[in-house]
């Protein structure tokens, strides 16, 4: 499938959308340069609608490196945000293990016992959710049913 690049620079009434190897259209906004793009494409090239569009708006003074780097930033604080979740949980699952009562366990990490119950492995919902994978799994041999468990008697 194809791609236009399209190249959106900002002015005094709107977005000019320059459309590589295609030409140049506008936009009153970003949010429908895509379809101007697409309208523009389609009249000029003859094309289908069957083609990718992909935006780039140029804003200058420093804004479009700006942009990116708090975007990366965000990213980035998702990423660890996700990898301290998981390493808390470990670590309550731990404590809990070694014998820690749940007041205790969150008195050592500085949490809510609530916090410490959401945190730490349910042994009913591990059960719950392999019952269910056995369930869902054809390969896993099955339990007789009580109909087959009174046939076979």
């Amino acid at each position: 499938m194809k791609t236009y690049t399209v190249t959106a620079k900002r002015w005094a009434r709107g977005w000019e959308l320059h459309i590589d190897g295609v030409g140049v259209t506008q936009s009153h906004g970003l949010t429908d340069a895509e379809e101007m793009a697409r309208d523009y494409i389609e009249m000029m090239e003859d094309e289908s609608g069957m083609f990718e569009v992909d935006i780039k708006p140029e804003i200058g003074d420093g804004l479009d490196a700006a942009a990116r780097n708090a975007l990366r930033a965000v990213q980035e604080a998702e990423q660890a945000q996700k990898a301290a979740a998981t390493q808390i949980r470990e670590v309550v699952g731990k404590l809990k293990g070694a014998g820690l009562t749940g007041a205790d366990v969150a008195a050592y990490l500085k949490v809510s016992p609530q916090r410490v119950s959401q945190l730490a492995p349910n042994k009913q919902a591990t059960v719950r959710k392999a019952r269910q994978v056995v369930r869902k799994n054809p390969a896993t041999p099955k339990s007789k049913s009580k109909a087959n468990r009174q046939v076979s008697a």
